[in-house]
């Protein structure tokens, strides 16, 4: 303060505007940091809420089943074009129990897409103890073998629920092994039934032309057969009506 000066008019006008300019650069500052951090916490926290959600697609893919086959099958499709086109020979029948259950081979195949795919967004976002197991599952689909999901669902779903501040799972709670989901496919049996119901109206409907067509074409020789009826009745023969 003893270094303003307010002895004019002049000399105050400029204090003012002096204040003003310091007020401005250090409001300009401040304004300018906080935007900074503001920006960069919105990154971080879309970074993190994509990764989540990645994560979870991962864990409901990996570990969306507790009851059948908990394994991911690695046969392949050109493994089942192969037994395909191989003769049904019991010398020529695959030894790998995976390739020889044609009923069940698709599915296993869907089931082992969606597991691969699953493997590379968590090498891709996991963190290093994920991104090791999951290396670990996709050497083994690779190989050729069976592969468990069990370690890796649950790193997964421990780090899911502390990165969304939930506490951690009791340990007395007896959580049963966890394996693959399986696909459905309801979404291609509602089309095809309304494929169905849409065929099926216009067959009703041709039905219904064509009967009404076939009644009107039938309806004059039925007629001349009853004249011809009647007419062999007067003459004094025999006729049998069914």
């Amino acid at each position: 303060m003893r270094s303003l000066d307010f002895s004019s008019l002049h000399a105050l006008i400029a204090t003012l505007l002096s204040l003003a300019v310091i007020t401005l650069i250090g409001v300009g500052i401040r304004l300018l940091t906080m935007v900074t951090i503001q920006q960069r916490r919105e990154r971080l926290n879309r970074q993190i809420n994509e990764r989540l959600r990645v994560l979870i697609a991962a864990y409901k893919t990996l570990g969306g089943s507790f009851t059948g086959d908990l394994t991911v099958d690695p046969t392949h499709h050109r493994d089942l074009r192969r037994l395909a086109e191989a003769p049904s020979t019991s010398s020529t029948a695959p030894s790998d129990p995976g390739v020889a259950n044609l009923p069940g081979s698709d599915r296993a195949r869907r089931i082992r897409d969606s597991v691969e795919a699953a493997l590379s967004d968590i090498i891709l976002l996991g963190t290093e103890e994920q991104v090791r197991l999951a290396a670990s599952a996709a050497n083994e689909l690779a190989t050729g073998r069976l592969v468990h999901t069990q370690d890796l669902v649950a790193s997964l779903r421990a780090f899911i629920r502390e990165a969304l501040d939930l506490a951690p799972i009791p340990a007395d709670v007896a959580i049963p092994l966890q394996g693959p989901a399986r696909p459905t496919a309801s979404g291609g049996k509602d089309k095809g039934d309304k494929a169905e119901g849409r065929q099926g109206g216009g067959g009703g409907g041709g039905m219904g032309m064509g009967g009404g067509m076939s009644g009107g074409l039938g309806l004059g020789p039925a007629s001349h057969q009853e004249d011809g009826e009647e007419e062999e009745d007067s003459d004094g023969s025999s006729l049998h009506h069914v």
